[in-house]
C-alpha cells in the first residue's frame, strides 16, 4: 500500500488584515505557511439597516412630538394668548354669575314662585356648566394621554427596550379596553407581549393588530372628506362659500380622526387639537406636497387641460387630504414603524388623474 498523502496544514490567518512578515532565514515552505490568509471584511447588512432605517423614522417622529407639544400637550397657561382667553372668560363668567342673582332676587321680588322657579333652573344650569367642564377636562386629559403615549411608545421602539414596551404597550390595549371590535387583536398582543424579547418586535406587532384597522378608517375618512371638498367646491358658484365648506370639512375631519384613534375631543380639546394639527403642517412643510404632485396638478394635468374650476376643486381636495393626513399622525396613539405613512396619492388617489383608480 502507499503512503497515503499529507494533507496541508491549515493557514493561520489574522482578522485585522496586517501581514506576517516571515524572516529571511525561513525556507520557501514555511515562509509560505508564515504568510497567512485574511478574510476580506464583510458588511453587517442588520447593522447597516440598523443605522440607515430609523432616520426617517427619527425625523418623523420629531415633528409629531413637537406638533403635540405645541398643541395637545401645550398647557393652556403659559402664553400670553392664554392669559387673555383666561382672563376674558374669567370676566365673562363673573358678569354671567351676577346677571343670573340679579334675575333670580328680581324674581323674588316680583313673586317667590317665579324666584323659586328661577333657582331651580339656575341650579341645573349651574350643574350642566359643571359637567361639560369636567367632560372637557375628561376629554383634554384623554387627548393628552394618546399623546404622551404615543412619545413613549415610539422611545420604546428606538431604545428597543422590551420593558418599556410591554409597559405602554399594555397601556394602549387598555386606552381601547371599550372598544368591542379591537377585543381580538387586544388578546393577541397581550398574550404575545410575555414572549417576544425585542421591543422594536413587540412595538410592530401592536402596530400592526391594534392600530392598523383604525388606520383604515382613517385613510377612509380622508378620502370621503377629500372627495367632498373637491366635487362640492368644483361646482359651487360661490367663493365664500368655498372657504366655508372647506373650513367645514377640515374641523368634521379633525374631530372625526381624533375619535377613531379614542380622543374624543370637546370644544376646548379641538382647539389644541387644531394647534397640534397645524403645528405639523407647517413642521413638514405645510402645502409642500412634492413636486411630482404639483407637476401632477399644474403641469401637464388636471389644471393646465381642465378648467380653472376644476383646478381649484381639486386643490381643495388635496389641501383637505393634506389636513386629514397630520390630523392621522398627530392623533394616533403610537408611531409609524411596521407600516408606512400614508401620503396624498395613497389616500386620495382619485385626485391624480391618470395615476389613480379610485372614484
Amino acid at each position: 500500500m502507499t503512503e497515503p498523502e499529507r494533507r496541508p496544514r491549515p493557514r493561520a490567518f489574522r482578522l485585522d488584515g496586517e501581514q506576517i512578515v516571515p524572516p529571511k532565514s525561513a525556507k520557501p515552505q514555511e515562509a509560505e505557511r508564515a504568510q497567512p490568509s485574511v478574510f476580506e471584511a464583510q458588511i453587517d447588512v442588520f447593522a447597516l439597516e440598523a443605522e440607515t432605517a430609523p432616520r426617517g423614522f427619527v425625523e418623523e417622529e420629531k415633528a409629531i412630538e413637537a406638533a403635540q407639544k405645541r398643541g395637545v400637550l401645550r398647557s393652556v397657561l403659559v402664553s400670553w394668548g392664554g392669559l387673555f382667553v383666561s382672563a376674558v372668560a374669567g370676566l365673562l363668567s363673573l358678569a354671567a354669575g351676577m346677571w343670573l342673582t340679579n334675575l333670580v332676587e328680581d324674581l323674588f321680588a316680583h313673586s317667590a314662585m317665579l324666584g323659586t322657579v328661577g333657582l331651580a333652573l339656575a341650579g341645573l344650569a349651574l350643574v350642566a356648566a359643571a359637567a361639560m367642564l369636567a367632560k372637557e377636562i375628561a376629554a383634554i386629559a384623554r387627548q393628552n394621554r394618546i399623546a404622551k403615549l404615543h412619545i413613549a411608545l415610539a422611545e420604546a421602539r428606538l431604545r428597543d427596550d422590551i420593558k418599556a414596551a410591554r409597559e405602554h404597550v399594555k397601556e394602549l390595549c387598555k386606552l381601547y379596553e371599550d372598544r368591542p371590535e379591537t377585543g381580538r387583536a387586544r388578546a393577541l398582543v397581550l398574550e404575545f407581549s410575555q414572549q417576544i424579547i425585542d421591543g422594536r418586535d413587540l412595538v410592530d406587532l401592536a402596530e400592526r393588530h391594534i392600530a392598523h384597522p383604525l388606520d383604515a378608517q382613517a385613510r377612509r375618512e380622508i378620502a370621503d372628506a377629500s372627495k367632498r371638498v373637491s366635487i362640492v367646491t368644483t361646482v359651487s358658484p360661490r367663493a365664500l362659500l368655498d372657504v366655508l365648506f372647506v373650513a367645514a370639512q377640515a374641523i368634521r375631519l379633525m374631530r372625526r380622526i381624533a375619535e377613531i384613534y379614542g380622543g374624543r375631543p370637546g370644544m376646548l380639546g379641538f382647539f389644541k387639537l387644531a394647534r397640534s394639527v397645524g403645528a405639523h403642517l407647517a413642521i413638514t412643510g405645510g402645502l409642500a406636497i412634492g413636486d411630482s404632485l404639483l407637476q401632477q396638478v399644474v403641469g401637464h394635468g388636471i389644471a393646465a387641460k381642465l378648467s380653472a374650476k376644476l383646478g381649484e376643486g381639486v386643490l381643495n381636495g388635496l389641501l383637505t387630504a393634506r389636513v386629514g393626513l397630520s390630523a392621522m399622525a398627530v392623533c394616533r396613539p403610537m408611531p409609524f414603524s411596521a407600516e408606512k405613512a400614508p401620503g396624498v396619492a395613497d389616500v386620495a388617489p382619485f385626485l391624480f388623474g391618470d395615476r389613480g383608480g379610485g372614484g
